[in-house]
C-alpha cells in the first residue's frame, strides 16, 4: 500500500513526470538507443515544466488585467486564453495527469481511428492536441467524470476531433495548395472557423483578385512577427485600461512603481508568459511528437500527416497579414456588440487572431479572393468572439475566472461536454 500512495501521490499526480513517461513508452517502443530514450524523456519533462512556468506568468498578468478592467470600464471582461485555462487547471483543479494521460489517449484513439477507416489523417500538431486535452480534460471534470473515465472519454472525443477537422478542411487544403496527391492535412483545432469563413468569404468575394496580386507596406511587415503583433495590441490595451481605472486603484498593484509604467511591465510580462510558454511547448512536442509519430506510420497505412497552421502561410502570406487585421476589427466589434445581448464582454485573442486570423485569410482569399478575405475576417473576428461568450458561463462554474478561449474546434467539444454529456450523464451518475 506505501508503495502505490508513493506511486499516486510522487508520480501519477506530478504531470511532468507522467508525460515523461509516456513519451519513454513511445521511444521504447520504438526501440530506440537508450541515449535517446534519456534524452527524449528528459527534454520532454523540462519542456513541461517550462510551459507550466509560462502559464503562470500569463495567469498572474491576466488576473491583474481583470481587476483593473473591471474597475476602469465598470464591467468584466474575459480574456481568451487556453494558456491560462491550462495553467489554472494544472494548478487549482490538480489535472495536470489526467491531461497528460488525455493527451496520450487522444493520439492512441486517433491512430485507432485512422487505422480501421477510411479517413487516414494523423494529428500531428501536439500543441493543439494540448490543448483539446485540456478541455476534454476540465469538461470532463465539470460533467463529473473522475480517474480512468475522464482520461478515456476525453481520448475518444479528441480523437474523433483529430480525424474529423483534418477531413472536413481537406477539400479547401486541395484548393490553396494545388496538390491533389493529399501529401499533407491541416492539423489545427480552429478548422470550424476556416469553413465558416470560406463559406463567407465564397458568398461576398471575387476569386479572381487573389490577396497575392497586391503588395502590402514594408511597415506591416513587423506583423509577421508574433511576439511583436501580441505586444502592439496588449501594450496599449493594458495602459489605457489602466488610465481608466486610475492611479489609485492601480496603486494597490503597482506600488513605489508609476502606475503607468506599471501597466505597460504588465503587458510586456503577458507577452513574456507568451514566449517562455511557446518555449516550453517547442521543446515538449520536439520530443513526444516523434515519440509517437513512428508508431503511427507504421500502424495506418497510407496515413496523411496532419500539420499545424502555419504550414499554409506560404502559400498566401498577403491573405496571413489581411487575415489578422480584419479577424481582429471583427473580435472588436463584437466585444462590443455581444454584451448588448447578454453575454459576458470578450477581450480579443491576439495570439488567436495572429494563427487563426491568419490562416482564415488564406481560407477567404482561397474562396473569394482579396475582397472575400477582408469581409469574411471580419465576419470570422465576430465568430471567434461568439462562441467563448457562449462558452463562458460554464467555465465560470468551475471557477475559471477572467479568460476563455477562442481556438472554436475546442470550444465545440467544450460545448458538446455540457450540452449533451452532461445531461446523459446525470441521468446515470
Amino acid at each position: 500500500m506505501q508503495a502505490l500512495n508513493f506511486i499516486i501521490n510522487n508520480i501519477l499526480t506530478q504531470a511532468a513526470v507522467t508525460i515523461g513517461l509516456i513519451a519513454m513508452l513511445g521511444l521504447l517502443l520504438q526501440k530506440k538507443p537508450f541515449g535517446q530514450v534519456v534524452s527524449g524523456t528528459m527534454k520532454t519533462m523540462l519542456g513541461f515544466m517550462v510551459l507550466s512556468a509560462g502559464s503562470g506568468i500569463i495567469v498572474e498578468s491576466l488576473t491583474y488585467f481583470g481587476e483593473i478592467f473591471t474597475a476602469g470600464f465598470g464591467m468584466k471582461g474575459l480574456v481568451p486564453s487556453i494558456e491560462a485555462i491550462n495553467g489554472q487547471a494544472m494548478s487549482d483543479l490538480g489535472l495536470g495527469s489526467e491531461i497528460a494521460l488525455t493527451l496520450a489517449a487522444i493520439f492512441i484513439f486517433n491512430i485507432l481511428i485512422a487505422r480501421f477507416t477510411k479517413w487516414k489523417y494523423i494529428f500531428l500538431t501536439g500543441q493543439a492536441l494540448l490543448w483539446m486535452a485540456t478541455i476534454c480534460g476540465v469538461f470532463g471534470y465539470y460533467v463529473g467524470l473522475r480517474g480512468p473515465a475522464l482520461v478515456l472519454v476525453g481520448g475518444l472525443v479528441g480523437g474523433i476531433f483529430a480525424v474529423a477537422m483534418p477531413a472536413i478542411a481537406q477539400p479547401w487544403i486541395r484548393k490553396i495548395t494545388g496538390d491533389e496527391n493529399d501529401n499533407i492535412a491541416l492539423g489545427h483545432f480552429c478548422t470550424i472557423g476556416y469553413v465558416f469563413t470560406a463559406w463567407v468569404s465564397k458568398l461576398v468575394g471575387d476569386s479572381s483578385k487573389s490577396t497575392e496580386d497586391m503588395k502590402l507596406p514594408k511597415a506591416f511587415e513587423f506583423l509577421q512577427d508574433t511576439y511583436l503583433s501580441v505586444m502592439v495590441v496588449m501594450v496599449p490595451l493594458y495602459v489605457v485600461t489602466a488610465l481608466f481605472a486610475g492611479p489609485e486603484f492601480c496603486g494597490k498593484f503597482s506600488g513605489s512603481t508609476n502606475y503607468v509604467v506599471h501597466a505597460f511591465l504588465q503587458a510586456m510580462q503577458f507577452v513574456v508568459g507568451i514566449y517562455v510558454l511557446m518555449s516550453g511547448v517547442r521543446l515538449l512536442l520536439a520530443e513526444i511528437v516523434p515519440a509517437f509519430r513512428g508508431i503511427a506510420m507504421k500502424l495506418v497505412p497510407d496515413a496523411i500527416p496532419a500539420l499545424d497552421c502555419p504550414v499554409l502561410f506560404p502559400y498566401a502570406p498577403n491573405a496571413v497579414i489581411l487575415g489578422f487585421i480584419s479577424t481582429t476589427i471583427g473580435s472588436i466589434l463584437g466585444m462590443f456588440l455581444f454584451p448588448m445581448f447578454g453575454l459576458p464582454m470578450i477581450l480579443p485573442g491576439m495570439l488567436t487572431n495572429f494563427f487563426a486570423g491568419g490562416c482564415a485569410g488564406i481560407f477567404g482569399n482561397a474562396a473569394g479572393g482579396r475582397r472575400g478575405c477582408i469581409i469574411s475576417g471580419i465576419a470570422h473576428g465576430l465568430f471567434i468572439t461568439l462562441l467563448p461568450a457562449i462558452l463562458a458561463p460554464m467555465l465560470g462554474d468551475i471557477g475559471f475566472i477572467n479568460t476563455t478561449c477562442t481556438d472554436v474546434d475546442t470550444i465545440a467539444a467544450g460545448l458538446f461536454y455540457g450540452w449533451l454529456l452532461k445531461p446523459l450523464f446525470s441521468i446515470f451518475m
